[in-house]
Order: C-alpha cells, then structure tokens, then sequence
C-alpha cells in the first residue's frame, strides 16, 4: 500500500481552505477532512499555550508527502506548523486505488 494521511493543525479556516485548495487542484491530495474546531494545549517559547484550532487531514500517496509538506508550510501562518505524516497499513483496495488514480496526475513543481 503506498497511500499515506498527512495532517495538519491551524487556527485560520480560510487559509486552511485555501491551502486544501491549493493542494486539490495541483492533485497532491484525493481528500481532505478538516475537524473542529479542537483545543490544542502545548509548549511554546518556555510556557504553556492553549489555541483554539482546526485538524485537517489529507489522504494521498506517500512519495508525495514532501511536496504536500512544502506547501503547507509556505501557506502556513505558523512559525512551527504542526505537520505530521501518518503512513496508512491497511484500508479497502477500493478506497486506496481511488486514491492513487486522483492523485496520478499530481504537480510537484
């Protein structure tokens, strides 16, 4: 199987709107689910932060996870996104073939 889920966090709707936007219609990725809005607690610059955020997660291929890191992180407001890639071990053949056909025709440039 070679599809993965990428995710990403972010505190902005639209310009996590715009960022699946971008990703969709360069065929980076077949999917995108964005849930929320969740709360984030973490460590920042030595003290504890709480944001209120939205969790998008991606559904592609796995050799196309840098591309689709690379734009995230240039349309990102954060100074340290969060972005993770979640390998995908199993799922119906159906499904990842879906997938892999829309996202055959990717630009990575």
């Amino acid at each position: 199987m070679s599809i993965c889920e990428v995710q990403f966090a972010i505190d902005d709707q639209q310009i996590a709107y715009d960022i699946v936007t971008a990703l969709l219609d360069r065929h980076l990725v077949a999917c995108a689910q964005r849930l929320g809005p969740i709360v984030s607690r973490y460590w920042w610059k030595g003290q504890q932060e709480e944001s209120r955020e939205w969790l998008v997660l991606l559904k592609t291929r796995s050799e196309l996870s840098d591309t689709i890191m690379s734009v995230i992180t240039e349309m990102h407001p954060y100074e340290t996104p969060e972005v993770i890639v979640v390998p995908v071990l199993g799922g119906s053949e159906k499904y990842v073939q879906w997938v892999e056909s829309e996202t055959a025709s990717a630009v990575t440039e």
